[in-house]
């Protein structure tokens, strides 16, 4: 016995806001409701500053979890290299666009990106807010870095206070999980636990810690801790408004160079053989089709699994009955189908909404995808997201098609 339902209607319902429980468990409805593109490999909230930082203080204050992931080039390069790390993003229950090279990108393909949401200015307004203060607890950082921070938080923020720091070393991630650790970060009581291990071994840490936090709010801010101890300084505004901080990062720390080096030459070649394609092909298709092809879904409920199918034009505008589906599969412990077979266009929307799938479901047999065709595959390859896709048959499965 199988239930069906059709929607077509295009219907974008608002997240709600957050619990007042401490540290409640992560909320599916807000996950599928965030307005998320894919740009080199990356989920980006398409968010400004100033929602980021109201958002980020609700949450701290009323306890909804909230893991924060700042990307940038490195992050992207990174993550096309390392799986473990492109799964904390995925995992990320926020994640905004830290460099200027993905706000380049994403303007060059369209996108609703318009502002950069860095790290550090996350920080510096959240520490310059009115108040109340949010308790911050800094882990790791360069020898005497965390503990300055602490010092000089305290004598000039008002909307972030110190409550402790641990400078971590350069032990392992083993030696740095330990139950003593996360005791002393737990009985700060604080709501925000900033970590600079490096990115990807920051990034490790939160994943294996951030269920073993008492904290709600969890970042890898690794140049927060040395702008606010004064070991590092920022570049000037004008700088950082022409996309050139990293010429004065190298000048502050030399030894970056290389890395800024090897990601800017992978850049070039994403940009020939990813971003430019992707970009000419969505303008030859709106001059070939200019009318989308309108979205439907229908819902079959088996034994075992919820079957989703989709047809037509998937995007960003039309992504609500999809976001609600995803929502209502999440919250219950059946497996997940998606049948893609006549999914005729995708935009960089949809493939960031299925990572956040990805990220929620995990990999099959929990979530399964089927019958994209080539198109729909060659879209996923142009963002960088290639490994969401990568294991989805090639045509539908017979209980899918029989469904419609």
């Amino acid at each position: 016995m199988m239930a069906g339902r059709d929607i077509s209607a295009i219907d974008r319902a608002a997240a709600a806001a957050p619990s007042d429980a401490a540290a409640s468990p992560r909320r599916w409805d807000a996950t599928f409701q965030r307005d998320v593109v894919c740009v080199l490999g990356v989920p980006l909230d398409i968010i400004s500053l100033d929602d980021a930082v109201d958002h980020i203080r609700a949450c701290g204050f009323g306890g909804q979890r909230c893991f924060i992931s700042t990307p940038n080039l490195n992050f992207a390069v990174a993550a096309s290299k390392d799986t473990a790390f492109r799964e904390s993003l995925l995992h990320s229950d926020l994640s905004l666009v830290d460099g200027m090279p993905l706000v380049w990108v994403a303007r060059c393909l369209g996108l609703p990106i318009r502002e950069r949401v860095s790290g550090a200015d996350l920080f510096e307004r959240l520490a310059a807010h009115p108040g109340p203060a949010l308790r911050v607890f800094f882990f790791g950082g360069p020898p005497g870095a965390a503990e300055q921070a602490c010092r000089r938080l305290n004598q000039n923020a008002t909307g972030a206070h110190a409550v402790g720091f641990n400078a971590a070393g350069f032990g392992s991630l083993d030696d740095m999980s330990a139950g003593p650790v996360v005791e002393q970060i737990n009985g700060s009581g604080a709501h925000f636990v900033i970590v600079a291990l490096g990115a990807q071994k920051g990034q490790a840490w939160i994943e294996r810690n951030r269920a073993r936090l008492s904290a709600p709010l969890v970042s890898h801010l690794g140049a927060v801790v040395n702008f606010v101890a004064g070991h590092v300084q920022r570049a000037p505004e004008r700088v950082q408004r022409l996309g050139m901080e990293w010429l004065w990062r190298i000048k502050e720390q030399p030894d970056l160079w290389r890395r800024y080096w090897n990601d800017g030459a992978l850049l070039v070649r994403w940009m020939i053989g990813r971003v430019v394609p992707l970009r000419a092909w969505m303008l030859w298709r709106r001059l070939l089709r200019p009318m989308p092809v309108a979205p439907r879904l229908h819902v079959a409920h088996l034994p075992d699994a919820m079957v989703v199918t989709l047809r037509g034009d998937w995007c960003r505008e039309a992504l609500g009955p999809l976001r609600a589906v995803l929502s209502e599969a999440a919250g219950s412990s059946s497996m997940l189908r998606l049948d893609l077979a006549d999914v005729t266009w995708v935009d960089s929307a949809f493939v960031g909404l299925i990572q956040l799938a990805r990220g929620v479901y995990g990999a099959e047999p929990r979530l399964s995808l089927h019958g994209p065709s080539a198109a729909v595959r060659r879209i996923f390859r142009l963002c960088g997201a290639e490994h969401v896709i990568a294991r989805a048959t090639t045509t539908s499965s017979p209980s899918n098609r029989n469904l419609v």
